[in-house]
């Protein structure tokens, strides 16, 4: 038996639910081909390294799961249909697992620990947002430019901005 590794990224603009659909529909294929699902590894939403279909960002996961091999081929099949997914690679991350049952007490746990940090992280987010609210009410803080700028990309990339912007100028002064 060895493990496997399905690493994917997925559109930026697909919703959590439509992510949890993704994985559903993937974690049903392995189970069907009586395969065992270990654990998902949530990546987050990054940038890439190139733009793949006019998309400059996307949300990576990697889904590990123990089988035989026969189940990859139509992992990779039901990938290539879903137009939300813009990548996919499979990888053998363990050629022979020799204790199956010690591997997915691992995952459980691993699994524990994903889900409660999502949780502190939620917490934490929404303590952030009381305060943001908070600090909003009492009309303090921060300029309304700098408000907009933040709240419209938070994942804006300010040195590539500044960059363009000084290339922008060098052009104007050539003029």
């Amino acid at each position: 038996m060895r493990e496997y590794e399905f690493n994917f990224v997925v559109q930026p603009e697909i919703t959590e639910e439509g992510i949890a659909r993704i994985c559903e529909r993937f974690e049903g294929i392995v189970e069907r081909a009586g395969d065992t699902r270990l654990h998902y590894d949530e990546l987050g939403r990054r940038r890439l390294a190139y733009e793949i279909r006019n998309f400059q960002k996307g949300h990576y996961l990697a889904l590990h799961f123990l089988s035989d091999g026969k189940v990859v081929t139509e992992l990779e099949r039901a990938a290539r249909i879903d137009d939300s997914i813009l990548r996919f690679l499979t990888v053998v991350a363990n050629q022979d697992v020799v204790d199956i049952e010690a591997r997915k007490q691992e995952a459980v746990g691993l699994e524990e620990d994903r889900k409660r940090k999502a949780a502190e992280r939620a917490a934490r987010e929404a303590e952030e947002a009381a305060a943001r609210a908070a600090r909003d009410a009492e009309g303090g803080g921060r300029d309304e430019d700098e408000d907009s700028d933040s709240e419209v990309d938070p994942d804006r990339d300010s040195d590539r901005d500044r960059d363009r912007d000084r290339d922008d100028e060098e052009v104007e002064e050539s003029e």
